[in-house]
């Protein structure tokens, strides 16, 4: 019977498939880890007390590209060349998502609205990380190689989420709600339509290396296409509603190192 669990251990038994699923997971955090320490050199002195929380998150999302390397690097597997169609972050900004590239290269403050955009594409897209480390750290949290791994960045990314949350609540208070509520519902919209881009990219360059049959890629594209049109219709939802999350300031104090082995 297929499965999210026996999908996801087929991918991590294959040493090929392994390596693209780290390299595809390294180098989202790794980009990550590269826009959050731009974006906190050039915080905006009003929002100044934003930039260790945005450097403790560039910081985490270096340490994951770490771990995936570092899982590699433990079963004797190189880094492999990320597919473009695979690169979720490259499509995101293609797409007019988050702060651009040449904006973070340029030494010029920052600008609040450009916060504004930075947490609500943060907001949406820590979304979709937790909900994903929350899977495999329901089926793998017992793995002995990648049970610590799984675990940490799950907790990484609920931090994050949370973060996203309490600050987008407090720009909201100080009158920046309708700003916020667009930019996600933007963002949300977008998001959904370039991960099912990259999920069937993913799965298609999967099913060539396992040699699966075209009858079960062509269930699994229904299965990518079926979360979509559920996302399209209502699911994009759960990506803009904002809560005063449980963990208050989880940006606030160090981070936690990586495992040994990263």
């Amino acid at each position: 019977m297929l499965s999210a669990k026996s999908l996801f251990q087929e991918i991590i038994d294959n040493d090929e498939s392994f390596a693209l699923f780290c390299s595809i997971a390294a180098g989202g955090e790794s980009q990550g880890g590269w826009e959050n320490a731009r974006i906190a050199a050039l915080v905006p002195q009003s929002e100044h007390h934003l930039a260790p929380k945005i450097a403790r998150h560039g910081a985490d999302e270096d340490k994951h590209g770490r771990i995936f390397n570092a899982l590699m690097r433990k079963r004797g597997l190189a880094p492999v060349p990320v597919p473009r169609d695979t690169d979720y972050t490259m499509l995101l900004e293609r797409a007019g998502i988050g702060l651009a590239h040449d904006r973070l290269r340029a030494d010029h403050p920052l600008t609040v609205h450009d916060i504004v955009t930075y947490l609500a594409h943060s907001r949406v897209t820590e979304q979709r990380a937790a909900e994903q480390m929350e899977l495999l750290r329901k089926h793998f949290a017992d793995h002995p190689d990648l049970g610590r791994a799984v675990k940490m960045i799950s907790n990484d990314e609920d931090n994050h989420l949370a973060y996203c949350h309490e600050e987008l609540l407090r720009l909201a208070r100080a009158g920046h709600g309708r700003a916020i509520q667009r930019t996600l519902r933007r963002c949300a919209l977008a998001e959904i339509r370039i991960y099912r881009d990259v999920s069937l990219a993913v799965m298609a360059h999967m099913g060539d290396i396992l040699g699966w049959p075209r009858a079960r890629s062509a269930f699994l594209a229904a299965g990518i296409h079926a979360v979509y049109a559920w996302e399209r219709f209502a699911g994009w939802r759960r990506m803009v509603c904002l809560e005063m999350p449980e963990r208050r300031d989880a940006l606030g104090g160090p981070g936690v190192p990586a495992p040994e082995y990263a």
